[in-house]
């Protein structure tokens, strides 16, 4: 179990990397609100990051704001419960008619990973905390063991 935990912990901070280095580029990542943006800042990322439900935002202020920085592409990271799913689609539909690329790739690693563990990307940074301390600790508890039988 050690080991499981230990490669989930790992492939979330890997993703998590890979979106900073792409946000670094100048690719836009968009987010529901502004403690997403915390978190996400809060875990190392540095690029530009737009909040789509936040301060009394319409789907089509968002839109509009998103298509103003005239990026390409674009990085959903939405939320991952029923809205933020539903929301997520309406937003890669939305900014594909406008010929911008909304790509999906980091958010559906990433929620497949936490599958129903979270459900929000302002939890992400506890979850990992979490996930670190368990790892932690049963990493301690397997010394322990092996001290103890050998």
């Amino acid at each position: 179990m050690s080991t499981r935990l230990r490669e989930k912990e790992e492939k979330i901070i890997q993703i998590l990397q890979e979106l900073t280095e792409e946000s670094s580029k100048g690719k836009p990542i968009i987010v529901e609100g502004k403690k997403d943006v915390e978190t996400l800042r809060g875990l190392g990322l540095t690029g530009i990051i737009v909040t789509v439900k936040s301060g009394g935002k319409s789907f089509i202020d968002a839109v509009q704001e998103i298509e103003e920085l005239q990026a390409r592409e674009v990085f959903l990271f939405l939320d991952f419960d029923r809205r933020g799913k539903e929301a997520t689609k309406r937003l890669k539909q939305g900014l594909e008619h406008m010929k911008i690329k909304a790509n999906l790739k980091f958010w559906q690693e990433l929620s497949a990973l936490v599958n129903k563990e979270i459900q929000c990307i302002e939890s992400l940074a506890a979850y990992l905390e979490t996930l670190h301390s368990r790892v932690a600790a049963q990493s301690f508890n397997l010394r322990k063991l092996a001290e103890n039988t050998g």
